[in-house]
């Protein structure tokens, strides 16, 4: 991808330009240059200016060479140039900026350079005008002393402007990764043509499978474009290497199959554990993206182990907030972006033994790349334990004022550049002031926590429960406390719509403890009954659907659960519609029609909304709406780019970030396979230099960049990984999108009786098929921490919260049209003792 503020150049067009630059050359010495203190400048004979750069750094600007007073003016685009050496590999950051705070730049690229001196031309526009700006190499950040020569510095108005022009590939667009072989298969055709084209579909060794005629759509107005559309789901046989032709026009090749989403439903969970604060990564685990553990006092870092207020809101205190999710490419750490997060990657575990399709051995232990592998505690709830400890840990401590809330985030004084490793970060670190939605976000995913814990851990179960019920009080007796807006050194997060955060916690509550206050707090909430799924789809700001989502699929006593059941299936429906629309398959149609930051996010939400309407009635449509959802984020877009790392021929892989930095920095890595970017921003106000330099005019799909700087439009973030995860896990327990098998058993589970500290359950086994069973085995999972104590009538065993009763000697058989009959005694632990919805018998889903 070429760089996004700058691009090579040849020399001004106009013959006739000034030269802005004093000295270039260093025919006059030193003349019209300075240095930071700790260097000194020297012209060598060759007329060369050498800089001896000291090591130990850790910003570029620590160390830099600079020329000030050069005049700029708005509009006009400028050739910048300079021959430079130095360490092989060693990256630099050659500036035109405003010389003072908040030094907006005109002009930012990092040059990599070798060790001969070597040309480096670019040309860009000046968006402001300046008197008297500055020229400035930012040269430290280096560990090691190296020495820095630079010559022919130059710069020159009357350049051609840049012209930003994607590398769209062929014109034909399909999902780069691959098609189920029973589910959806469709293509997109950008082209000029009015009426249908052929086209032919052909397998790695060039053998036709299918051909047919496109069908013409005409304008689409997210991306500008001329379009036709290709159906060819009828070809199910699994391979690789397959290809779409139309009119001459190939597309990338793609697969058949389900394993691509297998693995990558693995590598959007591991990304977490290359993101963790307060823990080394250790390479063994994460090949190639090893490093120390960030933010734990260790010089240079100041640390998260004892952080106090911001002196903006002092506090008499000081909380240990070391570990959790680094947030994004920053080194920040925020509670209302953890919440959604974490809560998605238990819902990733919850789905696993609560939907029809889904497989609770996928979710186990041993199934993730982290170090807490093989401790009987599935690998999803370990991580997302990395993220709840801090998240508990950012509570106000009681005694204190405003005790139980959450502090809003912790994160740098100010910001700190790209690339910087999490332990090299100088800055202080400050608590912000707590905040509603964030002690709401603590309460819901705290509860949450309490539930899917409580089999593995019930002393960390009780604490979850004990800090949420704590948060839950405190956000009641504190309901409008908001979150600063604007700030330094990170992402503010605002929200003052918290409606949303307190019907999500109330939801959570009510499924962990079955109280009346949490029930009542719900079905009181205006949101209970709204329409709570938007164009626009939900994420941080807006969590109101979370609360719907989990209210309808976690087994509960809701008085009027159906109706909430239902109102997920008929918010589903307008982003089926959407994709059934587009002729890109697109899930998202804000009403605005501006795509907005995380857009990609935005598409994936609308799509776990699709896939819970498919859980809950198993309408096949709404299946095949999440898989063709998903070729949009996979190639079959207007860029034909795929937004994941490491999927797809041509894939994003230059996310906004400071230790996935290879851009910048030869010697770093690329985000690690499974790395969502936030794709297409439009909204305009939101754009970085980069996007504002290269991306005006565009249309939605074309507003997005593959470039470091551009955090408007190619983020990384813990909140959109998470919906990578879940949905690509959605996609995985697909299999090959056979049509769904008819139902050849029913399940009559009934408690006969409670007390404190047990109940009796029976269970009734009917085989409702044509053919008798020779013998039995019929699974379930408990939603909570129950526990089987003592059984009769089969042989029942216990791991974790999934329970499996098999046969016995006496009864091994079940006659068509017969029945089984076992039961037990139970222990309910702590909350609603809620009776089990999805059982597999002899691993077939149950009616």
């Amino acid at each position: 991808m070429a760089p996004a503020t700058a691009e090579p150049t040849a020399e001004p067009t106009n013959e006739e330009a000034v030269e802005q630059i004093v000295n270039g050359d260093f025919s006059d010495g030193t003349t019209g240059w300075w240095g930071t203190p700790q260097v000194a400048l020297t012209v060598t004979e060759d007329e060369v200016l050498c800089v001896d750069v000291p090591g130990g750094t850790a910003d570029p600007w620590e160390v830099i060479v600079g020329q000030n007073d050069v005049p700029i003016v708005a509009g006009e685009s400028y050739a910048f140039s300079f021959t430079a050496s130095g360490a092989q590999g060693r990256p630099i950051r050659a500036l035109v900026q405003e010389p003072v705070d908040p030094w907006r730049t005109e002009f930012d690229e990092r040059p990599v350079l070798t060790e001969e001196m070597t040309a480096y031309e670019y040309v860009f526009t000046a968006s402001s005008d300046h008197d008297a700006a500055q020229v400035a190499f930012q040269i430290g950040g280096s560990a090691t002393p190296w020495t820095l020569c630079l010559d022919d510095v130059s710069l020159r108005g009357g350049a051609e402007p840049p012209v930003y022009e994607p590398d769209t590939g062929p014109p034909v667009r399909v999902n780069q990764v691959g098609y189920l072989p029973e589910g959806p298969k469709n293509a997109t055709v950008v082209t000029d043509a009015e009426e249908p084209l052929a086209w032919i579909l052909t397998d790695a060794d060039g053998t036709t499978v299918g051909e047919g005629d496109t069908v013409p759509y005409g304008l689409d107005a997210t991306s500008g474009q001329n379009v036709h559309t290709v159906d060819f789901g009828h070809v199910t046989a699994p391979g690789e290497g397959y290809t779409l032709t139309v009119d001459g026009e190939t597309s990338h090749p793609f697969g058949i199959g389900a394993d691509p989403y297998r693995a990558m439903a693995t590598d959007a969970l591991e990304f977490y554990y290359t993101q963790r604060s307060g823990i080394e990564i250790l390479d063994e685990i994460a090949p190639g993206y090893g490093r120390a553990a960030g933010h734990l006092g260790v010089a240079p870092n100041q640390g998260d182990t004892d952080v106090t207020c911001h002196p903006s809101s002092p506090c008499d205190y000081s909380l240990d907030v070391s570990g959790g999710w680094y947030d994004a490419g920053d080194h920040g750490k925020y509670v209302v972006n953890g919440g959604i997060s974490v809560h998605q990657l238990m819902s990733v575990y919850e789905r696993a033994h609560t939907a029809p399709t889904g497989d609770p051995d996928r979710v186990g232990d041993s199934t993730l790349a982290v170090p807490e592998r093989d401790n009987g505690v599935p690998d999803v709830l370990d991580e997302a334990r990395w993220e709840l400890e801090f998240l508990l840990s950012m509570q106000v401590p009681a005694g204190e004022e405003l005790a139980g809330m959450a502090h809003h985030k912790v994160h740098d004084e100010r910001w700190t550049g790209l690339p910087l490793m999490p332990a090299a970060d100088p800055q202080p670190r400050y608590l912000h002031p707590p905040s509603t939605a964030a002690t709401l976000n603590l309460a819901a995913t705290a509860a949450q926590c309490s539930r899917v814990f409580a089999p593995y851990d019930a002393d960390f179960a009780a604490t979850c429960l004990a800090a949420a019920e704590t948060a839950w009080d405190a956000a009641v007796a504190h309901p409008d406390r908001y979150a600063e807006v604007g700030g330094e050194g990170g992402g503010p997060y605002n929200d003052d719509e918290i409606a949303d955060e307190f019907y999500w916690a109330a939801a959570e509550l009510y499924l962990a403890t079955g109280s009346a206050e949490y029930e009542e707090a719900v079905t009181s909430s205006e949101l209970h009954t709204a329409d709570v799924f938007t164009a626009s789809g939900f994420d941080w700001k807006w969590t109101a659907p979370l609360g719907r989502l989990q209210l309808a699929t976690v087994p509960n006593d809701l008085p009027d659960r159906d109706a909430v059941r239902a109102s997920v299936v008929e918010g589903a429906e307008s982003y089926v519609s959407a994709v059934a629309e587009h002729p890109y398959g697109l899930a998202y149609a804000p009403e605005n029609g501006v795509f907005a930051w995380g857009s990609n996010n935005l598409v994936l939400n609308n799509l776990v909304v699709v896939a819970t309407a498919y859980d809950i009635g198993g309408e096949t449509r709404f299946r095949d709406a999440v898989l063709e959802g998903m070729d949009y984020l996979l190639g079959r877009n207007a860029l034909n780019n795929s937004y994941v790392t490491g999927y797809g021929t041509a894939h994003s892989l230059n996310q906004h970030s400071r230790w996935y930095a290879n851009q910048l920095d030869p010697g770093l890595p690329n985000p690690p396979d499974g790395t969502l970017s936030g794709g297409p921003n439009s909204d305009t106000g939101t754009w970085d230099p980069v996007a504002q330099a290269n991306l005006t005019g565009c249309a939605p799909q074309f507003c997005y960049i593959d470039h470091i700087d551009s955090w408007a439009t190619n983020e990384l973030t813990i909140n959109w990984n998470s919906t990578l995860a879940w949905v690509s896990a959605f996609v995985t327990d697909q299999g090959s999108a056979a049509p769904p098998a008819t139902s050849t058993c029913e399940v009559d589970y009934r408690v006969h009786g409670t007390w404190s500290g047990g109940f009796n359950t029976q269970v009734v086994v009917r085989n409702t098929g044509d053919a008798p069973l020779a013998d039995w085995t019929l699974t379930w999972s408990f939603p909570g921490g129950q526990t089987v104590k003592n059984h009769w009538g089969s042989d029942l065993t216990q791991s974790g919260r999934a329970v499996t009763a098999r046969s016995l000697d006496w009864n091994t058989g079940i006659a068509d049209g017969d029945e089984a009959t076992f039961g037990f005694v139970g222990s309910p632990g702590v909350g609603p003792n809620a009776s089990p919805e999805r059982f597999t018998l002899n691993g077939d889903v149950c009616g």
